[in-house]
């Protein structure tokens, strides 16, 4: 979980801090590294709207060519220009060959982030060595969005990879943690439910421009399994840090029906929300 400073409006020096955590990575023995969410241009920064890059595009490409120099699987958030003009909240899979095998658009957007980016209409997984993996993003993981992270592991995925930008107060301090119930309890749902790993990276930083101006970003990046909290990055708006943790490709053989049953043997009701 590569938890990166993403400073608004800069996307070159954020692509720098990114590939310097890609090859931390790689250097540690990591087989994929997770990057946080919109990390080119940070999360509601104005100048997204105009300077969005496609996707293959220049800042795809710098990661594709990290991913391969150093060998290793990367998925990041990015702000993509779709051909016809339309600005999405995008996260990335790639190969260590350097190639994208997925391209997610978010789905549940906030509705601050509504003016700067259009709703995703697809959900993938993909299968690698690693396990079958499935992307989303940031608050797809809220409570009222978790039917998205249902669906994907009702689609197979055994690993949950979601780029993220988790923003507070600027008064908020570490004694005032608020991610117990906004963060770690959905990704326990899911983990519990389906056991698979969900995993979240979130930047660092303070935010400016854009309706979030003056909140902070402040780490805390989370992996969770069946079994609880795996990892977790420190809580901070200065805490720039890779935190490395291995986690064990979860077995899943239930499919379709299967997982129905499996469910109600768990005692989830299926006439609830969650």
């Amino acid at each position: 979980m590569a938890q990166l400073l993403v400073e608004g409006g800069e996307p070159h020096r954020n692509l720098e801090r990114a590939a310097q955590m890609i090859a931390q990575a790689a250097q540690q023995g990591c087989e994929l590294v997770l990057l946080p969410e919109t990390l080119d241009f940070a999360w509601t920064h104005p100048s997204a709207l105009t300077e969005a890059q496609p996707i293959p595009g220049e800042f795809s490409a710098r990661l594709c060519q990290e991913a391969k120099a150093h060998s290793i699987y990367v998925c990041a958030g990015l702000t993509e220009r779709a051909p016809d003009g339309r600005v999405f909240n995008a996260a990335l899979l790639i190969s260590p060959e350097g190639e994208i095998l997925l391209k997610y658009h978010k789905i549940n957007l906030l509705t601050v982030e509504q003016p700067f980016y259009e709703v995703g209409q697809t959900l993938n997984v993909v299968d690698t060595p690693l396990g079958k993996i499935g992307v989303n993003i940031c608050a797809d993981n809220y409570l009222d969005g978790l039917s998205i992270g249902h669906t994907l592991a009702r689609m197979g995925a055994e690993i949950i990879l979601s780029p993220s930008s988790w923003t507070v107060d600027y008064s908020l301090t570490e004694e005032d943690d608020p991610y117990q119930e906004k963060w770690v309890k959905p990704y326990k749902i899911l983990a519990s439910l389906y056991n698979v790993v969900v995993v979240g990276t979130t930047s660092v930083g303070y935010i400016v421009g854009g309706p979030y101006e003056g909140k902070k970003s402040v780490g805390c990046s989370l992996a969770v399994a069946a079994d609880g909290i795996k990892a977790q990055g420190t809580f901070n708006e200065f805490a720039g840090e890779l935190i490395v943790a291995d986690l064990p490709r979860p077995h899943r053989p239930e499919r379709g029906t299967a997982i129905s049953e499996k469910l109600r043997q768990r005692g989830y009701r299926f006439d609830e929300l969650l």
